[in-house]
C-alpha cells in the first residue's frame, strides 16, 4: 500500500457497504463527508457504513466532516440551469426568484463587501462577471465570460473583503452533528486567519477533534504559518483557491503550502480534480496521473478524491488508480522527491524522532520503525521526518488510531497499555510478529516514552525481533 494516505469523498455513487469496503481495499484511510450536500439522515448512514467497514476489515478508518463555511451561493435560477452570455447585464440581489435579469444570493449584505470593477465568479469560475455598479443592496454586473450555472452554485468574491463570519450558523449546526456522529476530523472551509481556527475550536467546547484548515483564500496563503500553528492539518483546496488566485500560480502555491506544512509537522492534503475525468472514465488522463505523482513527490501526506468517488461512475477504479500511482512513485521516484524540510527540533521528542529516521537502515538492515503511543504524538513526529521504512504505531485508544489515518507512512495497530518499559518492548516485538510485519532476527528501531506512560518521547532502541528483552 502507498505510504501517502488516500481520502475519498462519500456520496450517492459510493454509499453502500460493498463500495465502502471496496474503497478500503483500494487504499482509502479517510472518508470525507461534505456537509454542503446531503441530509442529516444520509450523513448518519454514511458514518455507519464506515464503522461497519472498519469492523469488517479490522483497519482503523477515519471520518472527515467538511463544514460549509462562509461560502456565498446563488438562490434559485429560472430556467435552471441558466446560460450566461458575454455582455449580459445581471443583478445580484438580497432576495427574489432568479430570472434573466438577476438572482438572489445567500449573503444579503454582498453589495456592502464589493467595489466597482471587482471580479465575481460563479460556479467555480464557469462564469465571470464584473461589478458595473452598486445601488443600495443591488450588485449590478456585466458578464465577461459566459457559461452555464445552476441554482445553489457558488459566488466567489475577494475573500479579504467578505463580511460573513468565520463560523456561520450552518457551521455550528453541522459541527454539533459531526461531533454527535463521532467524526474524527472536521474540515473548516474558507479559513482566512488563525483566529478563524481558534473560533471553531472554541465552538467545540470539551468535545474537541482535530481541525483541518482548508486553504482556499488569498489571506490564508499569506498567513499560512500562523494558521499552521492553530490547525492540526491543512487541505490545499485547489478549486476555490484556483478561482481566487490566477491559475498559473496554483502549482507553485501548492508546493509552498506543502513545504510549510512539512516544516511545521502538520499533515497536508492535496485536493480537487486529482482524477476528475474518472467521474465518467475508467482510466485517468496522463495529466491527472502526473498531478497525483507530483503531489506525492512534493511530500503531501494525503491526496483526496471528491466527485470521483462521491458521484462518479468508477469510484473503486478511481481510488485504486490514486493508490497505484502513489505507491509506484514512492518506490521508484526517490531521486525526484522534494528534499526533506528541516523540522523544528525544539524539544526532546522531536529530536528523538529525527534520530530514529536518520538511522542508517541499509547498513543495519532496519525493516521498520515501531513506536508505542497513547496520544499519537510520537507517531506524528516520526511521520514528519519521512523515514525510509514503514512506521508501525501500537496505540491503545481507538480514536487515536483513527487520527493516524492522516499521517504519512504510519500504520496504527491495537495494543493494551503495558506495565513497564520491558512490557512495552515485548508488546511491540510480539505485535510485529503476529501481524507478519517482521520476522525473528529482523532489526527494527523502537521509539517510545520511558518509563511507560511518560508523556515525553525519550527512548530510541535498535532491537532484534525475537530477542529477549533486557
Amino acid at each position: 500500500m502507498a505510504r501517502t494516505k488516500l481520502v475519498c469523498t462519500l456520496g450517492p455513487a459510493s454509499a453502500s457497504p460493498k463500495l465502502v469496503q471496496g474503497l478500503v481495499r483500494a487504499g482509502t484511510a479517510v472518508f470525507r463527508l461534505n456537509f454542503s450536500h446531503g441530509t442529516p439522515e444520509e450523513h448518519a448512514r454514511m458514518v455507519h457504513l464506515v464503522r461497519e467497514a472498519e469492523n469488517a476489515t479490522g483497519k482503523p478508518l477515519a471520518v472527515l466532516v467538511d463544514l460549509p463555511g462562509p461560502k456565498v451561493r446563488l438562490g434559485s435560477m429560472r430556467p435552471d440551469p441558466f446560460t450566461f452570455r458575454p455582455g449580459q447585464r445581471f443583478d445580484l440581489r438580497p432576495e427574489g426568484t432568479g430570472d434573466d435579469r438577476g438572482a438572489s444570493t445567500t449573503h444579503p449584505g454582498l453589495a456592502g463587501d464589493l467595489h466597482e470593477g471587482d471580479r465575481v465568479l460563479l460556479a467555480d469560475g464557469a462564469v465571470e462577471l464584473t461589478v458595473a455598479a452598486l445601488e443600495d443592496h443591488l450588485v449590478r454586473t456585466e458578464c465577461v465570460a459566459g457559461g452555464i450555472v445552476r441554482s445553489g452554485q457558488g459566488v466567489n468574491v475577494p475573500a479579504e473583503r467578505l463580511g460573513l463570519p468565520a463560523v456561520t450558523d450552518a457551521d455550528r449546526a453541522g459541527l454539533a452533528r459531526a461531533l454527535d456522529l463521532g467524526a474524527d476530523f472536521v474540515a473548516q472551509s474558507f479559513v482566512r486567519a488563525p483566529s478563524d481556527v481558534r473560533e471553531l475550536r472554541a465552538t467545540m467546547g470539551d468535545r474537541s477533534v482535530p481541525i483541518v484548515a482548508k486553504i482556499e483564500t488569498r489571506p490564508a496563503v499569506d498567513d499560512i504559518e500562523g494558521i499552521l500553528v492553530e490547525a492540526d492539518a491543512v487541505m490545499i483546496a485547489r478549486g476555490d483557491l484556483g478561482v481566487e488566485l490566477p491559475m498559473e500560480q496554483i502549482p507553485l502555491i501548492q508546493k509552498e503550502l506543502v513545504r510549510a506544512a512539512r516544516a511545521a509537522g502538520r499533515p497536508a492534503i492535496v485536493a480537487t480534480q486529482m482524477l476528475e475525468s474518472m467521474i465518467h472514465a475508467s482510466r485517468p488522463t496522463r495529466a491527472e496521473t502526473t498531478d497525483v505523482a507530483n503531489a506525492v513527490l512534493d511530500g503531501a501526506d494525503a491526496v483526496m478524491l471528491s466527485g470521483e468517488t462521491a458521484v462518479g461512475e468508477y469510484p473503486f477504479e478511481s481510488a485504486s488508480a490514486a493508490s497505484t500511482i502513489a505507491a509506484y512513485v514512492e518506490h521508484e521516484g526517490a531521486s525526484f522527491r522534494t528534499a526533506q524540510v528541516p523540522c523544528r527540533h525544539t524539544n526532546e521528542g522531536a529530536a528523538v524522532a529525527h534520530a530514529a529516521a536518520a538511522v542508517p537502515v541499509e547498513d543495519l538492515g532496519i525493516v521498520a520503525i515501531t513506536c508505542y503511543t497513547e496520544t499519537g504524538r510520537t507517531a506524528r513526529l516520526l511521520s514528519a521526518e519521512r523515514p525510509r521504512v514503514p512506521v508501525y504505531a501500537f496505540v491503545p485508544p481507538g480514536d487515536v488510531r483513527r487520527v493516524m489515518c492522516l499521517q504519512w507512512g504510519v500504520e496504527a495497530l491495537p495494543a493494551s497499555p503495558p506495565a513497564d518499559t520491558d512490557g512495552m518492548i515485548a508488546l511491540m516485538d510480539a505485535g510485529l510478529q503476529k501481524q507478519g510485519l517482521a520476522q525473528p532476527g529482523d532489526a527494527v528501531v523502537m521509539v517510545a516514552s520511558s518509563p511507560a506512560g511518560r508523556t515525553t518521547t525519550n527512548m530510541l532502541k535498535i532491537h532484534q525481533v525475537g530477542s529477549p528483552v533486557r
